[in-house]
């Protein structure tokens, strides 16, 4: 199985995602440990800081995708997870490519504060 990533497609998909409205940002993808372990990365040189916040790797027969999102305090959730899955497919349908997997999570709401509106 291969899972190396096509050059620029996280950072495509990372600018559809926080196209999408309601979302206001994205964090890194992954577990607590995995975003330690990468900031250690960063911090001794073997990382970049300026690596895709979202995560993709293509695999035998499509891409997985995961992302973490901040989003507007007033959004409905599921709205907002169909139409950032609807952006991450359109990516990578303009890209040729199929979908394996798309785990999203929000891991932050924005409080009415906080907001633009």
């Amino acid at each position: 199985m291969s899972t190396t990533a096509l050059p620029g497609l996280a950072e495509r998909i990372e600018a559809a995602v926080l196209a999408t409205p309601g979302v206001r940002s994205v964090y890194r993808a992954g577990s607590l440990v995995s975003n330690l372990v990468g900031a250690g990365a960063v911090a001794v040189g073997i990382s970049r800081i300026d690596e895709p916040l979202v995560a993709v790797r293509v695999v035998d027969g499509g891409v997985e995708v995961e992302a973490s999102l901040g989003i507007e305090y007033s959004a409905s959730a599921l709205d907002l997870l169909r139409d950032v899955r609807a952006a991450i497919g359109k990516v990578l349908a303009e890209d040729g490519r199929g979908t394996v997997g798309i785990v999203l999570t929000i891991a932050y709401v924005h409080p009415r504060e906080a907001s633009s509106d």
